[in-house]
């Protein structure tokens, strides 16, 4: 019989045990946060409560949240509530302002973060029979790391690809005969193509499934990487402050991607207020990690936008479901899967002695996300010959490259010609449509 489950007594666990689960790790982490994080347990002193307060899981709400700025401001120790001896690894994203985001691992960690992944690959189809093909990133990013060691769990034979040099790509996904492919929607489809103009078709890879996250994609997006690579495209979820990916993940249906519940308690709150919503409201997804050792977020504010819901799913899992996110409540972007703040090109621009009036324009074309900056000259750089602003825009181009990790197209353009704003300024104009 076909597995359909990696862990099936958790992944199928009535609710109302999950709650119980929950409830008994909730109170232990918070003991935990309490006693080794001082940063945390100052927050907590702040609002008066103590860990005896948390007797249920409804008495989160009295505890304080979590943000990418106190991540910054207890950066790179601050947030470890375990000694650094005991940490076997780090990961790390992108900085705002050149101090990044530090995620740090016990053994038990990885192993944890492992086991989400494995039930993200057998809920796709994996077994230890598949060939998995991960074309994320390794290194500090999580994504190649996550799921290569996922599919290690799994038993499967795993190509750790990383990404790029999509010739090598194409060889042994052919050659190795790869049958579940993990990476950017983007990249996706960029192979999908470039099997295409190699004379492939869809018929002639080994693929069955496709596992894609890092970046938002539209349900456009996954009916055209469908088409192309002749699999199910499936999405997951994660972020490096978290584990990575494999917080959450799509089942066979297909319809919103099932959090780990007995490893990550998720709220939806008002951005604006910090106020818990009711299932089904679409608002600020909120995540407290339930048994990570070394780096326990409690209450971390994602900024990402979405919905959760209880509704029954047809493949038997119980763990609350979320939907797409449909939006981010602060300025952050996510092009070709990296996290890209307005604030990060203004920090460079200044650098290079430039005034900060620029505006960002993203698109999405032929399924790959664009960056273009457009900055104004000072009158003094204007009178410059056409060359030499090609030169400029070429140094600028490189200058932000070296802090995003993306090349963008830099326009130089005239004194005064990007629009003022009375109100607060438009530096961003997303022209992708992330979702239907």
């Amino acid at each position: 019989m076909k597995q359909r489950y990696y862990q099936e007594e958790i992944e199928t666990m009535p609710v109302s045990e999950i709650k119980k689960l929950q409830e008994r790790k909730l109170q232990k982490q918070i003991r935990h946060v309490y006693e080794h994080v001082p940063y945390y347990r100052a927050l907590m002193d702040a609002k008066g409560v103590k860990p005896e307060d948390i007797k249920c899981l409804e008495d989160i709400r009295k505890l304080p949240f979590l943000s990418k700025s106190d991540l910054r401001e207890t950066y790179p120790y601050g947030m470890l509530a375990v000694p650094l001896a005991d940490c076997v690894r780090i990961q790390s994203t992108s900085g705002t302002t050149g101090k990044r985001v530090i995620a740090y691992y016990t053994q038990h960690d990885v192993d944890l973060w492992e086991e989400c992944c494995a039930r993200a690959i057998v809920a796709v189809g994996g077994t230890k029979e598949d060939v998995v093909q991960v074309c994320y990133g390794y290194g500090l990013f999580t994504g190649g790391p996550g799921l290569n060691g996922g599919s290690h769990k799994v038993g499967s034979l795993t190509l750790p690809m990383s990404s790029g040099n999509t010739d090598r790509q194409i060889q042994f996904m052919m050659d190795l005969k790869a049958t579940i492919l993990c990476c950017t929607p983007s990249y996706a489809a960029y192979i999908g193509e470039s099997l295409k103009d190699r004379g492939y078709k869809p018929e002639d890879n080994f693929l069955k499934a496709g596992i894609f996250g890092a970046e938002p994609w539209t349900e456009e997006m996954r009916r055209d990487i469908q088409a192309s690579l002749g699999i199910k495209a499936y999405d997951i979820y994660g972020l490096t402050e978290t584990s990575g990916p494999g917080v959450a993940f799509e089942c066979s249906e297909q319809h919103g991607m099932h959090i780990n519940e007995d490893h990550f308690y998720a709220e939806v709150i008002d951005p604006e207020t910090g106020e818990v919503l009711p299932e089904g409201s679409k608002g600020e997804l909120v995540f407290t990690s339930l048994d990570k050792e070394a780096f326990p977020l409690i209450r971390y504010r994602t900024r990402d936008i979405c919905v959760l819901t209880r509704e029954k799913c047809a493949c038997g899992r119980t763990h609350i479901r979320m939907s797409k996110p449909m939006g981010r409540s602060d300025d952050m972007l996510i092009i070709r899967g990296v996290n890209v703040f307005p604030s990060q090109i203004e920090t460079v621009l200044l650098n290079e002695g430039y005034a900060p009036n620029y505006r960002i324009e993203v698109d999405r074309v032929n399924n790959s996300d664009t960056l273009d900056v457009f900055v104004e000259l000072l009158p003094e750089q204007f009178s410059d010959t056409v060359s030499g602003v090609t030169a400029m825009e070429k140094k600028l181009a490189n200058a932000i490259k070296t802090i995003l990790g993306i090349n963008p197209t830099v326009h130089l353009v005239a004194p005064r010609s990007i629009e003022r704003s009375e109100g607060k300024a438009v530096r961003v104009i997303d022209k992708r449509k992330l979702h239907d």
